[in-house]
């Protein structure tokens, strides 16, 4: 789905009421036809992400910004899950790595901890990617917030407190 022309065809058809938008609902059920089917709450957080406007819907522009996070989540995930259809925590933090998130060992098995619906130590990769929202979401917060940081580029555990209580997570 890197072709422009065939993002566009698909944005135009999951907007239904052809209002050059689309909601979280349509965004979740377009998502479930690709295999993706995430918590309404984890798409809201993917509008969110790159809602540029803040009007809490997805124009074609911000679908399009959303869909290269996804292709390189996606295929971070695919390069390390040796067709086993899952990560293991080690293969998550050298994923988060390649895609430019570093976390302390307390925030990353405290994402981790989060993450794993079903306590297995295996991550499919509809775990990682609203792993990834998340981190990419708290990167985001944490850069507008006026706190004196010691390292721009690590994650803390008590950052990743403050970010699960914003009123948005």
């Amino acid at each position: 789905m890197e072709n422009t022309a065939i993002l566009r065809q698909w944005f135009d058809r999951v907007d239904s009421e052809k209002t050059g938008n689309i909601t979280a609902a349509q965004l979740k059920g377009a998502l479930v036809v690709g295999n993706l089917e995430f918590p309404i709450t984890v798409v809201q957080q993917m509008i969110r992400m790159y809602d540029f406007d803040r009007n809490g819907t997805m124009s074609f522009e911000e679908f399009v910004a959303l869909n290269k996070f996804l292709i390189k989540v996606q295929h971070v995930f695919s390069d390390l899950e040796r067709d086993r259809g899952y990560l293991v925590p080690d293969e998550v933090y050298q994923a988060l790595l390649k895609i430019g998130f570093s976390l302390d060992s307390p925030a990353f098995y405290t994402v981790c901890e989060s993450f794993d619906e079903k306590k297995n130590g295996r991550f499919r990769l509809v775990d990682f990617i609203s792993l990834c929202i998340f981190v990419q979401s708290a990167r985001s917060y944490r850069l507008v917030q006026p706190i004196n940081y010691v390292d721009s580029h690590t994650f803390h555990a008590w950052c990743l407190a403050q970010v699960a209580a914003a009123p948005w997570c």
